[in-house]
């Protein structure tokens, strides 16, 4: 049995934030860096660059473009236990309170799921809570089905950017 995992890092977001990002659980790479999406590989902030605009060469300019566009990022999962970095290694989860989190952030209008994991938790968990979700394609590069240039468009129109 593998040891449980806490999530290494607070939730990012601000007063005004409309959307919340929200994937599963951290990687190993991005617990060794203590941020998210922080695997070399992973498209994510790269994908928000191409999409924004916004230069993202450092930790300040990736929180700055995340409160200018008014997103959020946190996980599903509090904690759990796992072989590797890839969600489906994800057991034993303990999901985040995501309805107490909406009622103290009551700004956030939508949720926008980065994989199949974190948007099967949110069903699992929370299908009660009246609010917009919408699922952007996985930016880990495990998912190489899709075209990068292909994933940069269903983040501008999940996230409104077109």
């Amino acid at each position: 049995m593998n040891e449980i995992l806490e999530h290494p890092f607070k939730p990012i977001v601000f007063k005004d934030t409309e959307t919340l990002i929200l994937g599963s659980f951290p990687s190993i790479k991005s617990f060794e860096k203590r941020f998210y999406y922080a695997h070399p590989s992973n498209q994510f902030w790269k994908i928000l660059e191409v999409m924004t605009s916004y230069p993202i060469n450092n930790l300040d300019q990736k929180l700055w473009l995340l409160k200018e566009c008014r997103l959020g990022l946190w996980d599903m999962v509090r904690e759990c236990s796992r072989d590797n970095s890839l969600d489906s290694s994800l057991e034993n989860e303990e999901v985040n309170d995501i309805a107490g989190f909406l009622e103290e952030y009551p700004s956030i209008k939508k949720l926008a799921f980065t994989g199949k994991k974190s948007e099967a938790l949110f069903k699992t968990h929370f299908s009660h809570l009246d609010i917009e979700t919408v699922y952007l394609p996985s930016p880990s590069s495990a998912y190489a089905a899709m075209k990068f240039e292909v994933k940069v468009r269903a983040y501008k129109k999940a996230l409104g950017y077109v």
